[in-house]
């Protein structure tokens, strides 16, 4: 059986990229597609194997400039062959779900979230552009979200990675999924026997994450924030900093995994499709607090949100303001003594990458096999 995987881009390095690996982990004989690479940017697992790429890699400084490139993203997703494979693996959060396979190919779309720049959330793209940048990307989102949707229907099954993203795959694209959430590496979770005082969050630094909301929140009570991750609003986020904020940068493995141990609590504030870093902080045995909406209603534990339990993995914020994040932080601190960290690493264990590989190898297994029962399963969900 001939098996290829297709990831959107490898310019960074994030939940995606993990999907990808571990897909390709699975089936070691596939070969890789993507349309622009940062070959430094690559798992260092994925280093020795054949990649192709589309020819937006060939244009200069493709993996800084490929966002600009977006109504080339159908022309060269379509130029990618794929003739000749059995089962086609895509990993998905552009438009890779558009790729052309023959009649009998089975093609899975693993699908991070339907392209937000074109969906959800195209009007807060457009609105921080300047007047001609709004006017080209207008006429290229309108055009490339007609050709998504159509090449929505391309795809044999879809799988969303939460509940959130399978409900937007149904909406945009008319398309039922199976949910199987990503994979977190639990094995380099550990306990931190004396955790510092500081808070933590993990993210690339763009406007969406609302670290902006976080960094207020801590200036606001004095509190130590510790942020992992690049991106186009460091400058800006540096200037709303105080005193007790710290900027780390991109930091390797075993320094990311030592800050999750050693946070107090790990803070997101976006609306986000998943979240792996809520995750990844809780398999350290540490709490969070996130703004409860999106993904992270299904991978935060929060029973009660006036008085936490034993069973609890963290606790909910509800507006997208700094007063309520301030808020979310006292009301962690009044009951921090709730929290445990043996139960929040034993709750997170239902993400790992074991459990991933062994429901997604289902699923291929039945859709080679049973096309129509992936079907009745998708539907079902």
């Amino acid at each position: 059986m001939r098996v290829a995987i297709v990831h959107h881009w490898f310019v960074s390095q994030g939940g995606g990229e993990r999907v990808a690996e571990v897909l390709a982990h699975m089936y070691p004989d596939a070969d890789l597609f993507t349309l622009v690479a940062d070959r430094h940017k690559l798992p260092e697992s994925l280093r020795h194997r054949s990649l192709r790429t589309s020819f937006l890699d060939r244009a200069p400084f493709a993996p800084r400039v490929y966002r600009q490139l977006l109504a080339l993203y159908p022309l060269a997703v379509e130029h990618l062959d794929l003739s000749g494979y059995d089962l086609v693996l895509t990993s998905d959060s552009g438009p890779m779900k558009g790729i052309i396979v023959s009649p009998s190919t089975v093609h899975i779309c693993y699908c991070h979230s339907p392209m937000r720049y074109l969906w959800d959330q195209y009007h807060h793209y457009r609105s921080g552009m300047n007047q001609l940048s709004r006017s080209v990307f207008s006429l290229s989102a309108h055009y490339v979200r007609s050709w998504d949707q159509r090449a929505a229907q391309r795809v044999t099954h879809f799988v969303a990675n939460s509940s959130y993203v399978a409900a937007r795959i149904r909406q945009y694209y008319g398309r039922d999924s199976t949910v199987i959430y990503p994979p977190v590496d639990m094995s380099s979770g550990y306990f931190s026997r004396a955790p510092r005082s500081a808070y933590l969050t993990v993210g690339r630094l763009v406007p969406y994450k609302r670290i902006d909301l976080l960094i207020q929140a801590c200036n606001l009570l004095g509190r130590e924030l510790r942020i992992i991750g690049t991106g186009p609003e460091e400058a800006h986020l540096r200037s709303e900093a105080g005193n007790t904020i710290k900027f780390l940068g991109n930091v390797d493995e075993a320094t990311l995994w030592e800050e999750y141990a050693n946070c107090r609590a790990f803070l997101f504030a976006a609306e986000e499709d998943f979240g792996m870093a809520i995750v990844e902080a809780q398999a350290c045995g540490r709490p969070v607090i996130a703004f409860g909406k999106g993904g992270a209603l299904e991978s935060v534990g929060c029973l009660d949100i006036t008085a936490p339990c034993p069973q609890d993995t963290g606790l909910f914020f509800y507006e997208q303001t700094a007063m309520a994040v301030a808020d979310a932080i006292l009301r962690f601190e009044s009951s921090e003594y709730c929290f445990q960290p043996h139960t929040i690493r034993e709750r997170a264990g239902r993400f790992s990458a074991d459990a991933f590989r062994d429901s997604f190898q289902n699923l291929v297994d039945t859709a080679l096999n049973a096309p129509s029962l992936v079907h009745e399963i998708a539907a079902c969900r």
